[in-house]
């Protein structure tokens, strides 16, 4: 008797979905406690609080309603065999426009051309609501619905011209791998994820969004000595307007080797109440750079084996969690602790972000430690050293 694969992977998917939703509930009861956690009182207003409060559960219940569908339309796709069927019906498309269906490149493309149109088709009105619902609402939309749309179709254009060569290759390598497939897919993953890693802020983020350079000013000298004091090799220094799209905030770094640059949004530079606050932040992202953190953005990209995509991610977490600490203990190290702590503050209360938190549903879904962990783990050093 044949062993029923497709029954256990749609058992094994719905147990996840349970388990998931249980860290989801309990999160929900936390987003619903009344007062914030005591090292915060004090800390952030009781405004903030209520709006940060009235954002999470929004999200929270929009969370829960989006996961259900997604759960049952998967395990229905899986369980009554609409891929095989749809694998058979793109091939009959091949066939009727005059292609050759018999072409494992060709019918491949054709199959996921399919599967990312049905993707776009069923998650169009959860990221409309989310976006012109939940985060205009929240008054974090900054976006207008033709600019919604025209970022969607450059998407599905980049994915026309990116994708067919990369499935191609991948196809090439499983023909042709042999007894050393596995090493082959692994150098091609490695090479392909350094490769889009340097073009997607170059080539890429471009098409979405302006890059300036930061203009001249006392912010930049800080930033840029800073850099130096560490021999960060930064070329570069730009602000992206993040505003036309949410007011969200964030700054990254990239580049390899000596041609380094870091990216501020606008939105960072509007939120945080002086410059010294700005460099804090910018000074835990270099701790990463400085601790040889920067390994693990690329290595968390080659990691393919779907039934362990969960524990995987856990693992992960648990990693990035880490190195999140002793990135804040870097900044705090080069004597911006007060400054990262008061940046930090202020960027959970100007994007409303969770307040309350439960320890399970954290461990599992947050790379980021909580608010709370983090200006603990900052404030310890100062009370051992009293």
């Amino acid at each position: 008797m044949a062993f029923p694969y497709m029954e256990a992977v749609v058992g094994f998917m719905i147990f996840v979905y349970v388990f998931e939703t249980y860290l989801d509930l309990r999160q929900h009861a936390a987003l619903k406690l009344p007062t914030l956690p005591k090292p915060l009182m004090g800390v952030i207003s009781q405004e903030k609080f209520k709006k940060s409060q009235a954002y999470s559960l929004d999200k929270s219940h929009f969370h829960f309603v989006h996961e259900f569908v997604t759960i049952l339309m998967d395990s229905a796709i899986l369980y009554f065999g609409i891929l095989p069927w749809f694998w058979k019906r793109s091939g009959d498309l091949l066939v009727h426009v005059g292609l050759n269906a018999e072409n494992e490149i060709l019918h491949t493309l054709a199959f996921l051309a399919g599967v990312m149109f049905w993707s776009q088709v069923t998650d169009l009105p959860f990221s409309l609501y989310s976006t012109f619902v939940i985060e205009s609402r929240h008054g974090f939309n900054k976006q207008t619905i033709w600019l919604f749309f025209r970022d969607m179709i450059k998407g599905i254009v980049l994915a026309i011209v990116i994708g067919p060569p990369i499935v191609a290759a991948i196809i090439v390598i499983v023909q042709k791998g042999g007894p050393y497939l596995a090493i082959y897919l692994w150098a091609f993953m490695l090479v392909l994820s350094l490769v889009l890693m340097t073009l997607y802020p170059i080539l890429i983020a471009p098409l979405f969004n302006k890059f300036t350079p930061l203009p001249d000013g006392e912010l930049r000298v800080k930033i840029e000595n800073l850099a130096s004091s560490l021999k960060f090799p930064l070329k570069k220094l730009f602000v992206i307007d993040g505003s036309t799209r949410s007011s969200h905030s964030n700054a990254y770094m990239y580049g390899f080797f000596n041609n380094k640059r870091i990216v501020l949004y606008d939105t960072l530079i509007q939120q945080c109440k002086n410059d010294e606050e700005v460099v804090a932040v910018i000074g835990h992202e270099l701790g990463h750079w400085k601790l040889n953190h920067t390994m693990y953005s690329f290595i968390a990209v080659q990691h393919t084996v779907i039934p362990l995509q969960h524990l995987v991610s856990f693992v992960l977490n648990l990693v990035s969690r880490a190195f999140e600490f002793q990135a804040d203990a870097f900044a705090k190290k080069l004597g911006y602790g007060s400054a990262l702590r008061a940046g930090l503050v202020k960027l959970q209360e100007e994007n409303l972000s969770a307040m309350n938190t439960d320890p399970w549903y954290s461990a599992y879904h947050y790379s980021h430690p909580p608010l709370v962990e983090r200006l603990a783990a900052i404030d310890e050093p100062d009370k051992k050293a009293d």
